[in-house]
């Protein structure tokens, strides 16, 4: 759908929030956090829905994602559970590598009559796999996915992560989603588990046909990105960047991606302005840098 020109789009990140521990230091986390970050700086009404711990982690990411401009009312507080951390190591490419801590605060996340609501009125939502290792959090994304409207763009952003994805989480996210999200590395997992050979082409297509997808994106680092639909491919080379790290570019790319469908451009600039987008992210270190007006600016109104 497209949003008025009267109102914001209320785009929501549903799954994991948490600290990567860098070698630097520690930096706000987690891809549907990073994902509403980026949306909210591309003109959004974002929103994460998440929980921490009640912990002093936990009170210090509240603070980071105000400091973000980003609404805290559905980052739950656990009692019983640590806010989440990932320790990440970035080899000499600048590619991280990941151990992420398990029975953590966002394994834990409540669906409520609040987040019901919540879901009624997005425009957008992004979910991943990650935060559906767990059996709570699983089944408060997919309460939450069935509560929202017909026209909403929902986003599946697979991240496979470690080992915390099977077969049963990938088909039925990939069911409920309208737009699969995914990069270079994960395909050929994905066409092993579901046992689809050929070429990338090939696999992206079956795919398409098989989950009566309305797009694929799929990231291939510097060399850019495909966006494919039943109709037509648009293919965007790579934004050259001095890389410091990749962490939280294909969030960003991501959520330019979701913005620009809904404001209907058309498929090569929406292609374009997330290529864009993410590789900045590249040439600066951590998730969610502030991006300059040139970048982040609106493209203008939807098409007709």
């Amino acid at each position: 759908m497209t949003p008025s020109s009267e109102k914001r789009p209320v785009v929501v990140g549903i799954g994991e929030v948490l600290w990567d521990l860098l070698p630097r230091g520690k930096q706000l986390g987690g891809a549907p956090a990073n994902f509403a970050c980026h949306a909210g700086k591309l003109g959004a009404e974002a929103y994460v829905l998440s929980s921490v711990g009640a912990d002093s982690l936990g009170r210090e990411l509240l603070g980071q994602l105000a400091q973000l401009g980003l609404d805290r009312r559905f980052v739950q507080r656990d009692e019983l559970h640590p806010t989440g951390t990932v320790s990440v190591e970035i080899d000499e490419l600048g590619q991280p590598r990941y151990v992420i801590h398990e029975n953590v605060a966002w394994d834990h996340i409540a669906f409520s009559p609040q987040a019901a609501e919540l879901a009624a009125r997005a425009d957008v939502v992004c979910f991943g796999s990650l935060a559906q290792r767990s059996a709570v959090s699983r089944a408060t994304i997919r309460s939450f996915l069935a509560a929202t409207r017909k026209d909403c763009l929902r986003v599946f952003d697979v991240n496979l992560r470690q080992h915390d994805y099977n077969r049963e989480i990938i088909s039925t996210g990939m069911t409920t989603a309208g737009v699969l999200k995914l990069n270079d590395e994960e395909l050929p997992t994905l066409a092993a588990l579901f046992g689809i050979a050929g070429s990338q082409p090939q696999v992206l297509a079956e795919l398409l046909r098989q989950y009566s997808l309305d797009l694929i994106a799929l990231t291939r680092g510097d060399e850019g990105a495909l966006l494919v639909t039943p109709e037509r491919c648009s293919s965007q080379p790579g934004v050259p960047a001095e890389v410091v790290d990749t962490v939280g570019a294909g969030d960003a790319f991501t959520a330019a991606l979701a913005m620009g469908l809904l404001r209907r451009l058309d498929l090569d600039a929406v292609n374009r302005r997330a290529c864009q987008l993410a590789s900045y992210v590249c040439s600066q270190p951590g998730a969610n840098p502030d991006v300059p007006a040139e970048i982040g600016k609106s493209p203008g109104p939807a098409n007709p």
